[in-house]
């Protein structure tokens, strides 16, 4: 009964954000209003297929490259995973794993069925390590099933102003029809730095999950190398699979000032990503 009221409130909640907050959001992120300095600098060459690099105070556009191409996004699906995750759960609570979070492959943090661990360890391992069986327990704990949580997901993207995403799972494991660009993921990762637990949670290189049932911890690195090999970088997301090639959601601060890079399929994904930030602090 009570995952029942909770799975409507949650609707409830989502439906009521759609309504009020979207045509003003919509209209501060458009790429239309959106201040596009590409052809005023000599804009470097990136390896990406699309990439796009944004103020994040402004949501001006500073490079374009194919920036609302629908393309996969692979595992930086999970940074809209994570925003609902922190918006519609307690980081306290404790979610049970399930069979089907046990048995989602790939990528994982290697949850087992039956085992305790709280949502905001679980947000940690989706975004630092890239769980994908986190992403089914965040799902399932918060809106009460993977499918559920889907639905909230289209519709809080849509709500924060992208236009060119549809996903289809939690995670970013490669479908026909679970798409987004890197315009709207800048978006999204815009939307996501606002919230200071998003923030800190994709600056941190390392962290240590812990388990409520049974007691005990894993270390876990964040897969985001791009923190390492550029001083000003603060998150965010990386994602690989062979459909999407490599990607990576770039946010970084200098000078007072955020920039966020997105590039996909993009051989050199780290050399693109501090290409493009550098140019935009110095360019632009």
């Amino acid at each position: 009964m009570r995952r029942e009221w909770k799975r409507v409130l949650v609707s409830a909640f989502v439906l009521i954000f759609v309504l009020c907050s979207q045509p003003a959001i919509a209209e501060d992120m458009t790429v239309e209003t959106a201040l596009v300095t590409k052809e005023k600098w000599d804009a470097p060459s990136v390896t990406a297929h699309a990439a796009v690099l944004i103020d994040a105070k402004t949501g001006d556009i500073l490079y374009d490259k194919y920036a609302n191409k629908q393309l996969p996004p692979a595992s930086t699906t999970k940074i809209m995973t994570a925003i609902l995750g922190l918006e519609l759960s307690s980081e306290n609570e404790v979610a049970t794993v399930s069979e089907r979070a046990d048995e989602m492959g790939e990528s994982s943090i290697y949850l087992s069925k039956g085992e305790k661990i709280k949502v905001g360890e679980l947000i940690e391992g989706a975004l630092l390590r890239s769980g994908n069986d986190a992403c089914v327990a965040i799902a399932e704990n918060t809106a009460g099933s993977v499918e559920e949580f889907v639905s909230l997901m289209n519709k809080k993207a849509y709500a924060i102003g992208s236009k060119n995403t549809h996903f289809t799972n939690t995670n970013g494991l490669p479908d026909e029809n679970h798409y987004s660009s890197a315009y709207d993921l800048a978006v999204m990762a815009r939307y996501g730095l606002e919230n200071k637990r998003f923030s800190e949670i994709v600056e941190m290189k390392y962290a240590t999950l812990s388990y409520e049932y049974p007691l005990k911890s894993r270390a876990i690195t964040n897969t985001n190398k791009l923190l390492w090999n550029y001083s000003y970088a603060d998150g965010v997301k990386t994602g690989t699979t062979n459909a999407a090639g490599k990607c990576l959601v770039a946010s970084a601060q200098k000078d007072n000032r955020r920039l966020i890079c997105v590039v996909l399929n993009a051989p050199d994904r780290y050399g693109d990503s501090k290409k493009l930030l550098e140019w935009g602090f110095n360019n632009t």
